[in-house]
């Protein structure tokens, strides 16, 4: 089946009992049994949920795995994927990666003996020299949050893999839609469900998807056992929503072209980041890698005090944290969504205070435009 034809119908099959053409939603918790050891393949909704198990097999379908596991956030699924590691493990990791996977990684896991590296996985030579004997896992971004850095999944994958560690690629900015990281050669994708596979901005969520059987087996155990499920009707709003995705992404995308051209060209904009423009470092990786550049910009228009005025200026591009809805949303990485990664390690990473991160919506792009045109001209 084609991608837009599975995003509608992969694990929406008509309710049996009722024809129902949406996947019910099933609030429950729990189910009765017929007797001892006898039931319908649903015991305790921790354990199995209709609901839920429809959407993980729709994203699974989407990101070309065996099997996937839906839980309460994005970052509770990076927590389930790390249980792969443990204490005196080495994991390699993106050093441009959302601040909460960075947090993560460095206040809670490292607490329990998992060593980490954060480096530029652009460079290849870069990730390989950081191996170690005991290193287990490389966990990449791309594109990175925020400033769209890509790396070479096939070839960090082989790099990888040729010492034995497993690869976690956080899809999220791109969608399975635009890249498959299973297919490049990844052994996990992760999204925040809350982002683009929603896209409505009215549910927090994540998914892990996987190829190799074993590795859902122990997924599966670790998404009973630690209980940081989907709910239902969350379960159900990413179903919604992902039946949209194809046409959402696509307007997402063409939005966003049309508005980093602007950007770039502006007096006012130091450096504009988007994978789509000619300029970008990696953009034959992306034109190679993905289907297409997304819906995210980020923007440097030099310093705090014009990132403020620009940020309380605009009036149709919403401040907030988040991104992949379908209304645009603007942001500041570095008091927002990286404020947890030191400012000097920021600095170094381009996230400067003058940086704003852009989630392009689907809404007509020339009112954007505008809305953005008479913000930059309240920079001084």
């Amino acid at each position: 089946m084609g991608f837009s034809t599975d995003a509608i119908h992969a694990g929406n099959a008509p309710d049996p009992r009722t024809g129902a053409v949406a996947v019910p939603i099933y609030q429950t918790s729990t189910y009765v049994q017929e007797a001892l050891g006898r039931h319908k393949g649903y015991e305790y909704a921790r354990t199995q949920n209709p609901t839920r198990a429809a959407l993980e097999e729709n994203v699974a379908v989407l990101e070309a795995g065996v099997g996937a596991c839906a839980f309460a956030s994005g970052m509770a699924a990076i927590t389930a994927v790390s249980t792969f590691v443990k204490a005196g493990d080495h994991v390699v990791c993106s050093n441009l990666t959302y601040g909460g996977t960075y947090r993560y990684f460095t206040k809670i896991q490292a607490r329990y003996g998992v060593e980490f590296t954060f480096v530029d996985t652009a460079d290849a030579d870069a990730v390989r020299s950081s191996m170690r004997a005991n290193t287990k896992m490389l966990h990449l971004e791309t594109p990175t949050n925020p400033m769209m850095t890509l790396c070479d999944i096939p070839l960090l994958s082989e790099i990888a893999h040729e010492r034995g560690a497993l690869v976690v690629v956080d899809n999220t900015f791109a969608s399975p839609y635009l890249q498959r990281p299973l297919e490049l050669g990844a052994d996990f994708a992760v999204h925040s469900t809350t982002k683009f596979l929603n896209g409505h901005s009215d549910s927090v969520g994540g998914v892990a998807v996987v190829k190799d059987p074993a590795h859902l087996e122990w997924l599966s155990f670790v998404q009973n056992s630690s209980g940081a499920i989907l709910s239902p009707f969350d379960s159900w709003l990413v179903l919604r929503g992902i039946k949209t995705l194809v046409v959402r992404m696509e307007r997402h995308e063409t939005n966003a072209r049309e508005i980093a051209r602007y950007l770039a060209q502006h007096p006012k904009v130091k450096k504009t980041y988007y994978p789509g423009l000619p300029d970008h470092p990696q953009h034959e990786l992306a034109r190679r890698q993905m289907k297409g550049f997304g819906g995210m910009i980020s923007f440097d228009v030099g310093s705090h005090e014009a990132a403020q005025a620009l940020l309380s200026r605009v009036r149709l591009c919403s401040l907030g944290e988040s991104l992949g809805g379908v209304e645009t949303l603007i942001s500041h990485p570095a008091t927002m969504t990286h404020g947890s990664i030191p400012e000097e390690e920021r600095e170094k990473l381009g996230i400067t205070m003058g940086l704003v991160r852009l989630s392009v919506g689907i809404e007509d792009v020339e009112d954007l435009v505008a809305d953005l045109s008479q913000a930059l001209e309240a920079i001084g």
